[in-house]
C-alpha cells in the first residue's frame, strides 16, 4: 500500500490500482509488445522514493523499433498518468526490456 497524507486524512492506494493505470499507459505506447517477461517477475513495481514514487517496469518490445524512443515514450506517459491520478511526483522510472519479439 502507498499511503498519502491529505487534508482529509490518511489515504491508502492499492498496488492493484497502480498496476491497472500504469499497465494501461504502457500498453498504449507504440512498440510495446507486452509486459512481463520470461523470468516471471512482476511487470510493475512501485515504491515510495522520499516525497514521491519510483516505478520499475518490465516490458517486451517489438523487433526493429528504436528501444530508446519506446522507453522515452513510456517514461513520459507513465509519469503523466500517475501524477494526474494520484497527485504524487514520479521521481524515477526504471524500464527493463526483458525480450524483443519478432512481428508475425
Amino acid at each position: 500500500m502507498i499511503q498519502l497524507k491529505s487534508n482529509l486524512g490518511l489515504i491508502e492506494v492499492s498496488p492493484n490500482y497502480f498496476d491497472e493505470i500504469i499497465g494501461s499507459a504502457v500498453k498504449g505506447c507504440f512498440g510495446v509488445a507486452g509486459m512481463g517477461g520470461k523470468r516471471r517477475l512482476e511487470p510493475v513495481r512501485i515504491y515510495r522514493d522520499g516525497p514521491g514514487l519510483s516505478v520499475d517496469l518490465r516490458i517486451l518490445v517489438t523487433y526493429g523499433l528504436n528501444i530508446a524512443a519506446i522507453v522515452r515514450s513510456i517514461n513520459s506517459r507513465v509519469a503523466y498518468t500517475v501524477e494526474g491520478a494520484t497527485g504524487l511526483e514520479v521521481r524515477k522510472i526504471n524500464v527493463f526490456v526483458d525480450d524483443i519479439l519478432h512481428r508475425e
